[in-house]
């Protein structure tokens, strides 16, 4: 029997983004909460099957919980996708049939497969046999130029492939509440131009609950700072954040206190106590990272890193040119031992004042 780990508490997620989510973002993210559900950048089927499985699947395991994300439509290869999954030690796996790219498109994937609910039915029971993993689907409010706020065969189109995948074992659904326009928009488009629709995407989830209760529904879209997540606290199962996580990743700072208090405690306080334990902290996960070049024998590039924090410091005096610094290539490209990362980082901090110093024992680099 597959538990549902979602059932009976709310769920705070990253969700998964191209280019962006990668495991050096989904490490930096875990340093700032430790509940957070952590999403892989969409993966397909043919990059696991015909491609470089390790540069594809392989995290560090502080990650967990670590959901793989994957983009197909043949039930046969999702299940062999499923079980590599397994393998590699991910809690979960998530179907994407929500992005609505034309290059996704023509691989018959992606959001295109909301018009195929038995399809994506055969695929969620194809990676449910094929492995214990939990199985979820992320899709869209609807198709093109429907409207379920206004139409009841388009909100019913919407309800039928959401019953379609809880009925074929998904636990559960996550709902991007805007259309995905196919043609005629390009994905950064979608992203912002359909309309948002909260209110449909609740009442999917309470009628979805009435014949399976046991699937959770989350909310996706629009969703921008930690008293908007917490204004529809109780009208879904959990919420997933994309680029609001990924620009202002200190609201990450909050979850941990908003899912413990079940909604209330939606501020946080980035202190400089706090800010020196995340830069330590990812001194510490830059080293695991160069450790792990040095036995491999791969390229270390500080930057792979420094690009994904490049928002941490928001709003703080200084912070243009703390951004500056870490997107130098000049500079990053000269990192290149334990103890020139501890520098690097330390001296990034000090371009936001005396208040961001901290203190490393950088002699001690080498041999840590």
């Amino acid at each position: 029997m597959q538990k549902n780990p979602t059932l009976g508490h709310k769920r705070l997620a990253v969700a998964p983004m191209m280019e962006w989510t990668d495991r050096h973002c989904r490490s930096f993210h875990r340093q700032l909460s430790k509940q957070a559900v952590l999403y892989t950048e969409m993966v397909t089927t043919g990059a696991l099957l015909h491609g470089d499985v390790p540069r594809h699947l392989d995290y560090s395991s502080e990650q967990h919980p670590v959901v793989l994300q994957l983009g197909g439509s043949e039930p046969a290869d999702l299940a062999k996708a499923a079980a590599l999954a397994a393998q590699w030690g991910y809690d979960e796996i998530d179907l994407n049939c929500g992005c609505p790219s034309e290059r996704v498109q023509r691989g018959a994937f992606g959001a295109c497969l909301m018009a195929e609910p038995q399809l994506v039915a055969d695929c969620v029971r194809a990676m449910r046999a094929a492995c214990d993993l939990p199985i979820s689907v992320k899709h869209r409010l609807g198709l093109d130029h429907m409207d379920a706020s206004l139409h009841q065969k388009d909100y019913q189109f919407a309800l039928d492939f959401m019953m379609a995948v809880a009925d074929a074992g998904a636990h559960q659904v996550t709902i991007h509440a805007r259309n995905a326009i196919l043609k005629g928009l390009s994905p950064k488009e979608n992203r912002s131009k359909p309309p948002l629709h909260y209110a449909v995407a609740a009442q999917l989830r309470l009628d979805l609950q009435k014949q399976f209760p046991n699937v959770a529904v989350l909310l996706n879209g629009g969703l921008e700072n930690n008293d908007q997540i917490a204004g529809h606290w109780h009208d879904f199962d959990g919420f997933m954040v994309g680029r609001a996580a990924y620009h202002f990743p200190a609201m990450l700072l909050g979850w941990d206190d908003l899912l413990e208090t079940n909604g209330e405690a939606a501020g946080y306080l980035f202190s400089e106590s706090e800010w020196h334990r995340v830069q330590i902290g990812l001194v510490h996960q830059v080293w695991r990272w160069f450790d792990e070049c040095q036995s491999k024998g791969k390229l270390f590039y500080i930057g792979a890193f420094t690009r994904h924090i490049l928002g941490l410091a928001h709003g703080r005096a200084g912070s243009r040119y703390w951004r500056q610094r870490l997107s130098d290539h000049h500079a990053l490209a000269k990192v290149q031992s334990k103890a020139a990362i501890a520098d690097f980082f330390l001296e990034a901090s000090l371009e936001l004042g005396d208040w961001a110093a901290f203190e490393m024992d950088t002699a001690s680099a080498e041999n840590s």
